[in-house]
């Protein structure tokens, strides 16, 4: 009998977040004296970082520094794997020891501003995971049925970031129908950061699985049954189970490093904090104009001393692969904090264009916003805008906002035109200052004054955004 030999070749992906990749996602999210530490950190541990200064770029880049320079982190996305990372793939450790970090301009000037706020008087009380996820539903224009849902899931969410109770006894407590409950539980589950709101660890690695722009049925089937494989290393009964080969099962499992098994723990108030603006808006011969907060942040550049010892004949294998390993780091690190201030100028820069008329009349001219409008008007997903503006702040002429303040959902006004709830906020505020204290707007009345000014808002509407803004009810604010 012959045997026939025959060779197929056959291409494949990987889902791995490389590490440079995972670096540049966690420099947009820190905040501007977070990142001053990080800068300072990694000097001390780099040899070939050195500050720049002021004078020109040096041109002079090795082969490898070009190469890694311009390469585009986001098409790093997919990498091979070595097959150590595959084998040591150490899953307690994975769930219990996980470490989140503290999620945090092409080439950006440095700009003097005169009025340059007072740091010492800026404190800001951080947010709670609760409210950083209340914030992102109101994006979405919940009725108040929805609402009541959506409040009691979010406020049942531990600090891990899982329900704190069964999703049963939510549902009994409710008295609400499951697939109403269900559909807002996963709404939740796809805020940022993904997976708040899970029931378990597999319905916490689904919803972070669901969300990869190149999805795996391999890993969603993995996640879905052999979590206990994974423990014990069985990657041959995946394979058998699954009918892929164990390559594909260990390449698939090494793509769970990517992931967050306690997303909650991405957001996580500090007491207090000082705040550092990210961004200044000026005036500047009647338009306002961007500039990125580079105060503190050391311009750097890699030692012609370590870059000139690759190219000499002395020193050894072992001394030249210790100074390319440590080039890739010092070029990656520089590339990260370029993509962070950029990305975080393109954003404000947009948020400035859309909110032309908040800067030059006020808080009553604030328009309604969504990450989505900006997302699409920059050309990067919602999570990146998300990341970017949370803990970032803009010192403008109007005062110092951090980045989230900007985006909210539209309230209904005639004709399609909305308002924020900034704008409502301010006029409620306005018409009860103005009242008789003898006789007291009630909050149907001030339902009816907005309705004169085009702005349709319910009684029990009127009433929450009094309670928010700490004004009492009309009984209790009557001076008889």
């Amino acid at each position: 009998m012959a045997i026939k030999l025959s060779q197929n070749l056959k291409q494949t992906q990987t889902l791995l977040m490389t590490p440079q990749l995972q670096q540049a996602i966690k420099m947009l999210t820190l905040t501007h004296m977070e990142m001053a530490n990080v800068i300072a950190h990694e000097m001390t541990e780099n040899p070939l970082l050195e500050e720049r200064g002021e004078e020109a770029v040096d041109s002079a880049l090795s082969s490898l520094e070009r190469e890694v320079m311009e390469t585009d982190p986001d098409s790093l996305r997919e990498q091979p794997l070595m097959t150590n990372q595959n084998d040591n793939f150490d899953w307690q450790k994975y769930v219990d020891t996980y470490e989140s970090g503290q999620m945090a301009s092409g080439s950006f000037e440095r700009k003097s501003v005169d009025d340059a706020p007072n740091y010492e008087n800026m404190v800001s009380k951080g947010e709670t995971l609760a409210e950083h996820l209340e914030w992102q539903l109101r994006m979405d224009n919940l009725n108040e049925e929805e609402w009541k849902i959506a409040n009691f899931i979010i406020g049942n969410i531990n600090d891990d970031g899982y329900l704190a109770m069964p999703f049963e006894e939510i549902l009994e407590d409710l008295g609400v129908d499951e697939g109403d409950a269900l559909y807002l539980l996963e709404k939740i589950q796809n805020l940022d950061p993904i997976g708040c709101g899970s029931r378990d660890l597999t319905d916490c690695l689904l919803a972070q699985a669901k969300i990869l722009e190149d999805r795996s049925p391999l890993l969603e089937k993995i996640i879905k049954n052999h979590l206990e494989d994974i423990q014990t290393k069985d990657f041959s009964k995946i394979a058998k189970e699954t009918g892929n080969t164990l390559e594909e099962v260990k390449n698939t499992i090494a793509s769970l490093n990517q992931f967050n098994p306690k997303p909650g723990r991405l957001i996580s108030p500090s007491d207090v904090q000082y705040v550092v603006p990210d961004v200044y808006v000026v005036e500047v011969s009647g338009e306002f104009v961007v500039a990125v907060n580079e105060e503190g942040i050391p311009r750097l550049k890699i030692s012609n001393i370590y870059k000139d010892l690759l190219n000499q004949e002395t020193g050894g294998t072992e001394v030249k692969d210790y100074v390319q390993d440590k080039l890739r780091s010092a070029v990656w690190l520089i590339k990260s904090i370029e993509k962070r201030q950029k990305t975080i100028y393109r954003v404000a820069e947009a948020i400035v264009k859309y909110q032309q008329e908040f800067f030059k009349k006020g808080v009553e001219f604030l328009k309604p916003l969504t990450l989505k409008k900006i997302a699409d008007e920059i050309g990067v997903h919602e999570s990146t805008v998300s990341r970017v503006t949370t803990n970032k702040f803009m010192h403008s002429p109007l005062g110092v906002f951090e980045l989230k303040y900007f985006f909210m959902s539209g309230i209904g006004g005639k004709s399609g035109d909305e308002v924020s709830s900034e704008v409502l906020k301010f006029k409620i505020k306005h018409l009860i200052e103005l009242e008789n204290a003898h006789r007291p707007l009630s909050d149907q009345k001030i339902a009816e004054l907005l309705k004169r000014e085009g702005i349709e808002v319910a009684r029990r509407t009127v009433a929450k955004y009094r309670e928010v803004l700490g004004i009492l009810s009309s009984a209790k604010r009557k001076i008889k």
